[in-house]
């Protein structure tokens, strides 16, 4: 290759480019453990820094600078403070709200491009459009799962022939979008219409989805978010914009298949199906009666346990219980008795929540499994302790083929010879399916909320002697 043309300047640029793909690339897969994330996010942000500041190195002689600066620090700043300030119950949502900055702002570099009305070719035209409405999807659709998860949107808007109107504002997206890219009509009146109707659909794809899905839809919407800045770092001719959002994208594609995965259910299914709010038709009666049990007696039982397996649920992060469970596993560890967690891959609302809750409390990696670790401990486990979860260990998803969760992995603690759930009340859970492990023969519960709970499952195991 020749690269007598090619200025000192651009050859540095490029070069820092390809530092920041090694970055990225590198930390995303130091990600990929407990025991390497935190650095892994730390070479990620080194590369952020090195492509943000190449870009602004590299900016035209005509750019306010110092604008562009002050909103990155504005933006830094709040997104710094409001990191170090939000709850581990808030995280999801934080994430969902960040998701949708991402893709909103991918949608706002292609307003500008698309409102300027320059013929610049089919492949700009058609990635910037693409691009726009990926983004704009992306945002309106994370601020939607935004307020489900906060609890701000209450309950999901359904009516007959919405997946028509749907496909229906798909369609006249599209075909706005197909005009606008062929330069067959640039005006601002159609890109304005175009990105108003990506705007709505954002909105109508997610407002029917329940709650119960959030997990998988916020990744879907990182994924999507990912593609679109890809798209628009070919508009601006960004090679770290491309590259991030490519490794972003791809990501987020895995990881939103590895949650349908772990759930027996296909993306539509997720999107379209209207799962994951309560329903009539998921809240068949169980037979039996959940049995109560007193602190101190779940307390003596695991006092003179063998093995004992954990697993914990959104209930424990709701009441930021897990610096007590860790305290209550290393008393029993101290009295001989094994214990070991058990995470399901969509324990929790929104991926690894479980893995960072108790990575905070300080719980060694290597007593953390994930399903299909931990499965065949089950059964030679004298207590099962759950705390919070609820879906991932509902037995009807191995043998009731009515279900709406049937063929979901589960964890199989109804097979431990004794069966702990503490939890808040006798109502069902959050995706609004009865959970027929907390009628089973075995299954005791321990009714309160879960840190006082934990406490006083702390205080009978120290009295047990």
């Amino acid at each position: 290759m020749d690269f007598s043309n090619l200025s000192a300047a651009t050859l540095i640029r490029d070069a820092a480019y390809i530092l920041v793909a090694f970055l990225f690339i590198t930390g995303l897969k130091r990600m990929s453990s407990p025991a390497t994330a935190r650095g892994g996010i730390l070479w990620a942000g080194l590369g952020m820094v090195i492509a943000t500041l190449v870009t602004y190195l590299g900016a035209e002689p005509n750019l306010n600078l110092a604008l562009v600066i002050g909103a990155t620090v504005v933006g830094g700043g709040l997104a710094w403070v409001s990191g170090k300030r939000v709850a581990m119950t808030d995280m999801p949502q934080m994430i969902a709200l960040y998701n949708g900055m991402g893709g909103g702002a991918a949608a706002a570099i292609a307003a500008v491009e698309l409102y300027r009305g320059e013929e610049r070719g089919l492949a700009f035209g058609a990635l910037a459009v693409l691009g726009a409405l990926i983004g704009a999807v992306s945002l309106s659709g994370s601020c939607v799962a935004f307020g489900k998860l906060q609890g701000l949107i209450k309950k999901s808007f359904r009516f007959s022939g919405q997946q028509v109107l749907n496909l229906l504002i798909l369609g006249v997206a599209v075909i706005l979008g197909l005009l606008i890219a062929t330069g067959y009509n640039t005006s601002a009146l159609f890109v304005s219409v175009f990105f108003v109707l990506a705007l709505v659909l954002g909105v109508t794809m997610t407002l029917p989805i329940g709650g119960a899905d959030m997990p998988v839809v916020i990744s879907l919407y990182n994924a999507l978010t990912g593609l679109a800045v890809a798209f628009e770092g070919y508009v601006l001719q960004n090679a770290a914009m491309i590259i991030a959002g490519m490794v972003v994208g791809s990501a987020g594609t895995l990881l939103t298949q590895l949650m349908a995965k772990a759930m027996n259910r296909s993306l539509g299914n997720v999107l379209f199906s209207g799962f994951g709010e309560a329903s009539s038709a998921a809240t068949g009666p169980v037979s039996g009666a959940q049995k109560p049990i007193e602190a101190g007696d779940a307390g003596v039982m695991m006092a003179y346990a063998q093995k004992m397996i954990v697993v914990p649920g959104y209930g424990m992060a709701v009441g930021q219980a897990q610096h007590k469970v860790w305290e209550l596993a290393q008393l029993l560890q101290n009295r001989g008795v094994t214990v070991k967690f058990a995470i399901h891959p969509v324990a929790g609302r929104m991926p690894g929540h479980m893995n960072v809750l108790l990575a905070e409390a300080g719980v060694p990696y290597d007593l953390i499994s994930d399903l299909e670790e931990i499965n065949a401990e089950f059964e030679t486990a004298d207590v099962a302790l759950i705390i919070g979860a609820n879906d991932v260990v509902n037995p009807v998803a191995r043998n009731d083929k009515s279900s709406p969760i049937y063929g979901m992995p589960i964890l199989d603690a109804d097979k431990a010879k004794n069966v702990i759930v503490i939890k808040r009340g006798q109502g069902q859970g959050f995706s609004g399916i009865e959970n027929a492990l907390f009628y089973l023969d075995n299954t005791r519960m321990l009714y309160g909320e879960a840190q006082g709970a934990v406490n006083q499952l702390i205080q009978a195991v120290k009295a047990a002697d």
